[in-house]
Parts: C-alpha cells; structure tokens; sequence
C-alpha cells in the first residue's frame, strides 16, 4: 500500500523533496548500502526490536504524472513523493523483502572490485549464489528497480550496465576517447552498434552535418533504409533498438539532442498501440524507471505510420487488433502522457479495430519507404 509521507521506520533517510535517482560515485554508494545495514542493525538491537519495512519510491501508474519543462519542449514521466513497503512479515512480501538485501550486497561487492555487469550477468551471479530467491530475469529487473527506490541512486551507478540493442547509421563522426573516429556512413547495414556503458556513452565526441534525426521502431526498417542510403536523399541520423528502447539507446539519442539541439527527432512506428508505446518511452521516459526518466526525455515527433496515411495501405494489408493491442491501448489512454492529436490516432486505431505495420507500404514498391518519409518531412507532416 502506498503512504502519502516517509515513515520514521525508514531504512534510509533522503532528501524527501526529490524523487529522482543520483548519480554516485561507488564509494557513494556503498556508503548509503552501509546507511541502510546500519539502520536496519539499529532497529533489532533497540529497546523495542523490530524488523523494519523497507520503504521505496512507488513506480505504480497512480504515482506519476507527466513533468513538462518551462525551458524546453522536453516531457518526462517524473514519481511523487508516495511509497510503497517490502515486508518481511507481510504475506507474499518476504522474498521481495530479501531479494533487495540480497541485490545491494551484490551490488556492494561488483563496486568494490570496480566491475560493471549486465542484468543477465547479475540473474545469474544470484541464481547460483542464492537459487530459493532468483528463478527468473523478471525478479532480478524488478528486484535492481526495488534497489534504485530505495538508495535513490541510478541503476548505472549500482554498478549494473545496460545491454544494449541499438545501431546507429548515418551522416555522424562518433569518436570514443582514444579510438579512431567512426565514420556513420561507412559501418554497413547493421549499422555502428551502440555501446551499453554509459560512461563511455558521455565521453563520445560526436559530429555531423544531419538535418533530421530519426528513429526506426524496427530493425529490418532500419536496414531497409540503411540499404538506400536514406541519409545521402535526406541528411539524417537514423537510430534503432531493434523495438522497446534500452536505456543505452535512449541515452544515446539524449545526447545526441543536447549536442546537436536544432535537430528535429522524428519516429517511424507501427500504426498499432505497440508502436505508440514505444515513441512514448522514447519521448517521456517510462515510469517503471520513473526516478531516471527524466534523464533519456527526447523531444520525439510522430512522423509515421498514422492514420493519414491509410490511404496508401491496400485494406488487405490491415490486421485486425489483438486482446494484447487493446490492452496496450488502454493503458496509454489511461496515463496523463497522451497528447491530443495522439489520444485521436490511439482513438481511430480502437475505433477501427486494425493495426498497420510500417512493411504494408512496401505494397507501393520497396523503393517507395524513403520517398514517404521524405514526403513527409518536406511538408512538414509530423506531431
């Protein structure tokens, strides 16, 4: 159950008037790993031993809304000051309760030896350290976010790197401290494969003569593109993550708008709730990772598929939506993050019962994709 305000019984005290994770230093973080042990030793060794609850920022839809900045056109998804308990005496919460310790003593040791390990490296570091409380991947991501509520620190800075699935290709000098300059241009259909460190994610010297950046849901779109050298037609950055964003990409793209700001950021998705799902993350953040979101916002337009471009799609090349289409759907039109004109496109996709795949142009010729898109960049024709 979430509370309105941070009980004395906390483990950690933090600045309450924030509900963002710090990046820290190892030494920092360890440091605040001892704070909560201390506090923890504290509550059992008092007059009136307890075991104390561990109380986390809530990542609950109910506790975030939307941050839109005063300087800038960047949104982000943000948490309140609500939280939520892991109890070892509370039914069903025991496990949870231990996975946390467990996690940050982990954490403890990877920052202590000065490593960085993936979340899959870390699932199986615990699945043979402690197999009664790690089955899955899905307990350790939601066991390292319980982590991040709670020492409010980023998950980078726990020691635990992102895996990263995205490519970039395009008009863009990418230069890593003490490596040779990577040509965009020049690295073949796959494009230049995005590092999951941030550290050296930050250190890049970027370059480019791009107008446009644009970011392709799908990784066959993206070679399809790369392929016809989209980038020589339209001096562009193209970017994947091969579908839902990681943290590595999104960063990637973050940076990229700071470096060069005069650059509209445009996406090319499914016209399905999935699709929406995806600009969405890469525009607003997501709130399972609520307390860092703000840190990947990317002021990302909707260049295509939408609904006024139904008109190119033979009807036989719309497919009827799924139980899980609707369900996506209506999350997003639950949330505050929707804008209008997104709710209508959201709105017509229910109303229609159909989804488009960005594939169903090709129907007009494989050749047909860049001359869409460059359609719809010289009119201007994104929201």
């Amino acid at each position: 159950m979430a509370t309105s305000h941070l009980p004395q019984s906390s483990l950690f005290f933090a600045d309450q008037r924030l509900c963002s994770a710090d990046i820290l230093s190892p030494s920092q973080v360890q440091a605040r790993i001892e704070v909560a042990v201390l506090n923890f030793l504290k509550s059992l060794s008092s007059p009136d031993p307890s075991i104390p609850v561990l109380q986390l920022i809530s990542r609950d839809g109910s506790n975030a809304g939307v941050r839109r900045s005063l300087l800038t056109d960047v949104s982000s998804v943000f948490v309140s000051h609500s939280y939520t308990a892991r109890s070892l005496t509370r039914p069903g919460n025991a496990k949870a309760f231990i996975r946390v310790w467990l996690v940050m003593e982990m954490c403890f040791r990877i920052l202590g030896e000065g490593k960085m390990v993936t979340q899959r490296e870390l699932f199986y570091k615990l699945l043979c350290h402690s197999p009664d409380y790690f089955s899955s991947q899905s307990q350790v991501n939601a066991t390292v976010q319980d982590v991040v509520a709670l020492l409010r620190c980023s998950r980078h800075s726990l020691g635990i790197m992102a895996s990263s699935r995205g490519a970039v290709i395009g008009r863009l000098l990418i230069q890593e401290p003490d490596h040779d300059i990577v040509d965009c241009t020049l690295v073949g259909l796959s494009g230049h494969a995005i590092t999951g460190d941030l550290n050296v994610l930050n250190e890049l010297v970027l370059s480019s003569d791009a107008r446009y950046i644009i970011v392709v849901e799908k990784d066959a779109i993206f070679q399809r593109l790369a392929e016809d050298q989209l980038y020589n037609r339209i001096p562009c950055i193209l970017i994947t993550a091969k579908g839902y964003p990681d943290i590595a990409t999104r960063f990637f793209l973050h940076r990229l708008t700071q470096t060069f700001p005069d650059l509209p950021v445009l996406a090319l998705v499914d016209w399905n709730p999935a699709g929406l799902a995806i600009l969405c993350t890469y525009k607003f953040g997501s709130i399972r990772m609520g307390l860092e979101a703000y840190r990947y916002a990317c002021n990302v337009k909707w260049l295509g598929l939408r609904g006024n471009d139904l008109h190119l799609i033979p009807q036989h090349s719309m497919v009827q939506l799924e139980a899980h289409d609707l369900q996506i759907a209506k999350s997003l039109l639950l949330s505050e993050l929707l804008q209008e004109t997104y709710r209508e496109e959201l709105g017509l996709m229910v109303e229609m019962g159909n989804r488009v795949e960005i594939e169903a142009l090709y129907c007009n010729g494989f050749d047909y994709l860049g001359k869409y898109i460059a359609k719809k960049i010289v009119q201007c024709d994104y929201i």
